[in-house]
Formats: structure tokens, sequence, C-alpha cells
């Protein structure tokens, strides 16, 4: 909020470390929370007006840090590395006559900075203490179950609708059996239709279980809808099936099937942000993640059950996932060779 010499002065500390992409300098708190909930930014630093004021003649003043801490690891870091510039902004007024410590009050995680009077002894300066109570968001306990379950809701699926229908065609193919559907009149489309539907089937019946699994055995239950969870999954479903018959379409052995499964598998998993954030990743494995079913799903089910997110808020990623599907489903049924 502030616009003074020293509010400058630390954003411009903030946006001139390796650490953080400064996205807006806005004065509506209210929109940054909003944008903090839809997972467009990750911290939000609050400068109050009275900030550089307070600092000349109050000698106190205070800046709020809120942390989203879906991901706990990286809330962590990130406000640790905050923390870290106040402090050196903290520094760099003592050195200026402007001195003492930072300290940080309950509620939320903030910093103090104060100004050292001309006759304030350095050693007393220096002995000053200083405490850190931060405030983390949609996330309190920094619980690594709750950032991580969702996940594997999204391999679960992965395996079921995904692994399954591709190994179970070319099973048919070696066995020769699809030979006999090859012959009939049934269409290309209604044949991988009669594949995929047993498995989307299983697939639901998974998503249930593994939310009941969730409630039951870790006390996990989503902040927003069932139902938008359920809705996510289905969507998924869609589009990491045809890629399931996409990879047994161009093979023609279970074994050869088996690599490519194994292969675009752990490309979809290990590059969909799961276990590290998409942020930190170098910009191809950025760009695979941009391309990837496995990335929106796990974010929109972290979006539910730690944001309380509705269908509104992760409409893009569904709308993505729907894309995916389209494309790869089109792709299986037109790559279906069926007099091959």
């Amino acid at each position: 909020h502030a616009k003074g010499s020293y509010s400058r002065r630390l954003t411009n500390k903030v946006a001139a470390s390796n650490y953080f992409v400064l996205h807006d300098t806005s004065d509506d708190y209210k929109k940054a929370t909003r944008n903090m909930e839809n997972g467009v930014i990750d911290m939000i630093l609050e400068i109050p007006p009275s900030f550089d004021r307070d600092i000349v003649k109050e000698r106190s003043s205070r800046v709020g840090l809120a942390v989203n801490s879906v991901n706990g690891s990286a809330a962590l870091l990130g406000g640790n590395y905050l923390t870290r510039i106040v402090e050196e902004l903290s520094a760099e007024l003592r050195e200026e006559s402007f001195h003492q410590p930072i300290t940080r009050s309950a509620g939320q995680q903030v910093s103090r900075v104060v100004t050292q009077s001309a006759t304030q002894p350095a050693a007393q300066l220096a002995t000053q203490s200083k405490s850190v109570v931060p405030r983390y968001w949609f996330n309190p306990e920094l619980d690594y179950k709750s950032y991580m379950i969702p996940g594997f809701m999204a391999i679960i699926l992965t395996i079921i609708c995904g692994i399954l229908p591709a190994l179970n065609i070319v099973m048919e193919k070696e066995n020769g059996t699809i030979q006999q559907i090859n012959v009939t009149p049934v269409s290309k489309m209604w044949f991988i239709l009669a594949k995929l539907i047993p498995y989307w089937t299983i697939g639901v019946v998974a998503m249930i279980v593994s939310i009941a699994a969730a409630y039951l055995i870790y006390g996990l239950w989503p902040a927003g809808s069932v139902f938008s969870v359920l809705f996510s999954g289905i969507v998924f479903i869609l589009s990491i099936s045809g890629m399931g018959i996409i990879i047994s379409n161009y093979s023609e052995t279970l074994q050869q099937a088996a690599f490519l499964v194994i292969f675009f598998i752990l490309i979809i998993i290990l590059l969909s942000g799961m276990f590290t954030p998409i942020s930190g990743m170098p910009a191809w494995a950025q760009a695979i993640a941009s391309v990837n079913p496995f990335t929106y799903l796990t974010r929109s089910l972290r979006m539910l059950y730690l944001n309380g997110s509705s269908l509104a808020d992760i409409a893009g990623n569904l709308m993505m996932l729907g894309i995916f599907s389209v494309i790869l489903n089109g792709w299986a049924v037109l790559s279906y060779r069926k007099r091959g």
C-alpha cells in the first residue's frame, strides 16, 4: 500500500532477488487474496500506508507476509527467503543509523523495522532477539499428507484408465482375438468406446473409494465440493484413457506397450508439479508440464481439498483437460487401424 522511499526500497529488493517473480503491486488486498486462492500468486507482502512515516517518526513499522502453504515445502522456503530480504533491509537501515533487529508479532508473519536514536548503544542493538510467527494459508500445519494425497488420487486414475486399457488392447492383438472385431461392421469409435467404458466406470468407483479412504485413514476431506472433485476426476479420465489407446495403437506386442507406458507415465508424473513446484523447473520442463493432463488434475484437486475452491475457480484447469480429451481421443480414433 505504501508509496514512500522505504517501501519502494523493500519492494525493489524483493523484485531484484532471484527467489521471487513480482506479479503485481496492487493497493487492493482483497484482489491479492483472490489471486492467492486461485493459485495465481504464492505470497502476499503487505506494506501498510504508514510504513515510511512510522519508521521516521515512531521508529516502528510493520509489513505483513501471507504465504500459500498448499505446497508446504515451497511455502516454508519462500517465507524464509522473504524474511531474509526484510532482514537485509533492516541491516542496511542499521548501517544508516536507522537501526534495530526485526521482530514479528503473532497472527501473521510480520516484520518490524525500528530506528535507533543517536545515543542508543550498538551493543544493546546487537543483543536484541528476533522471533518469527508465520501465518500459512490453506495448510497451516504444513502437512505433507494433505499436499500429496490428491496427487496419489491422480496416479490411481492414471493406472486404471490410462495403463490398463492400453495393455488390454495389445494383449488382444497378441492373442489374435481383436481380428474377430476387425471383420465386423462395428465402427472404430464404437469399438474404442466399448473398450473404455468399463475402465471409466472403474475409475469413477476408484475415485469415490479414494475420497472415502483419504477421509477415514488420514482425516482429509475436500474443503470444496465433493462433486467438483468427482467431476475433475471424470474429465481427467476421458483424457488419460485416450492417451492409453494411442499407445496401444502404435504397439504390436505387450512388451513394447509396457515400455512406452512406463516411459510416458514417468514423464507425466514427475513433470506435473506433484513432487516439485513447476515454477522451480527449467523452461523445457515447464513446457512439458503445460501440456500434461496430470498437471491440471493435481492442481485442481489440491485447490479443492486445501483452498476450498469452487468449479468456477478451477474452470481453467477443467477447460485444459477438456481440450486434451478431445485431442487425445480424436487421435486415438484416427490412429486405430481396423484392418491394418
